[in-house]
């Protein structure tokens, strides 16, 4: 079939400039004003070439470090834990109708409220006076059990990476919708030569959902990357920077020190993270290979 150039350049253009306006040129704009020391003061902008030194003072920020291990740590479990536990919820429910619809509608409910809400709820959950968890724990046998959560250096990581498990839960919707795509036909020879369900779950379903797994554990490890009115809402990044991550650095540093240039410095870095990381996944599951 013949391609006509013109009429093709003429459709993709809305898109292409599209893409140029709010992606391209931003992305341009942080990469360059990394290179500057730009700060908005008493209504001017002042923006004057220093080269490496906002990536220099960004290494010695006393944050950065936890910054970039809180990241990677959440990037590595929301690719992993966040997509196996929407795999093993698919494979459990995928047997029965009846558990499909109401499990899309118990798993999308926090994708549809807010990150405010979902902090709110958990600063409730995990309340020290009176939370279900330390509610629990008393009368189980700890009368005196008084804890924070939040604010404990041994609890603070573990209470805020426990707020994203729910958002596992449309990774489950995603894998469901991959496993009724793959052919019938394929299942039902399994089961004539005497395959059990374990074994084509572990042979025919989970591998024939490879590109679905992959673009899952894209999306939860890309999603690790925007995090910030959940961990604002909640610790702020304490107890001390045991809860920063980079979007929350990046936001106090251009927000609160107005040192913009320092913050788009960091904001590369976030950038090339992400790429990173998309990357590496697209290789892993060998996401271009063909099905």
């Amino acid at each position: 079939m013949k391609i006509d150039i013109k009429w093709a350049t003429l459709f993709l253009l809305p898109a292409i400039l599209l893409f140029l306006f709010i992606y391209a040129v931003p992305i341009g704009m942080l990469f360059s004003t990394s290179f500057t020391d730009w700060t908005i003061a008493g209504g001017t902008e002042a923006a004057n070439f220093i080269g490496l030194s906002n990536y220099i003072e960004m290494v010695k920020q006393s944050e950065f470090l936890d910054a970039i291990i809180n990241t990677l740590i959440w990037i590595i479990l929301g690719a992993t834990l966040h997509v196996l536990i929407g795999l093993v919820f698919a494979l459990i429910i995928m047997k029965n109708r009846w558990y499909h619809k109401t499990a899309k509608i118990i798993f999308l409910i926090p994708n549809i409220i807010s990150s405010a809400a979902i902090g709110i709820l958990f600063l409730n959950i995990f309340n020290p006076m009176f939370g279900p968890v330390n509610n629990l724990i008393q009368v189980l046998g700890n009368p005196d059990f008084n804890h924070n959560w939040f604010m404990s250096n041994s609890t603070a990581f573990l209470s805020v990476t426990l707020m994203w498990l729910p958002f596992g839960g449309v990774v489950a919707i995603l894998m469901l919708a991959a496993f009724f795509a793959i052919p019938r036909e394929i299942i039902e020879s399994a089961i004539i030569d005497g395959a059990s369900q374990s074994k084509i779950n572990l042979w025919i379903i989970v591998p024939m959902s490879r590109v679905m797994i992959g673009t899952c554990s894209i999306l939860a490890a890309t999603a690790m990357l925007q995090q910030l009115g959940i961990l604002l809402l909640t610790t702020n990044g304490a107890p001390g920077s045991q809860t920063y991550n980079l979007p929350l650095l990046i936001y106090k540093t251009g927000f609160l020190t107005n040192n913009l240039g320092l913050a788009n410095a960091q904001g590369v870095l976030l950038v090339l993270i992400g790429l990173f990381s998309v990357i590496l996944l697209n290789r892993i599951y060998r996401m271009n290979d063909a099905v």
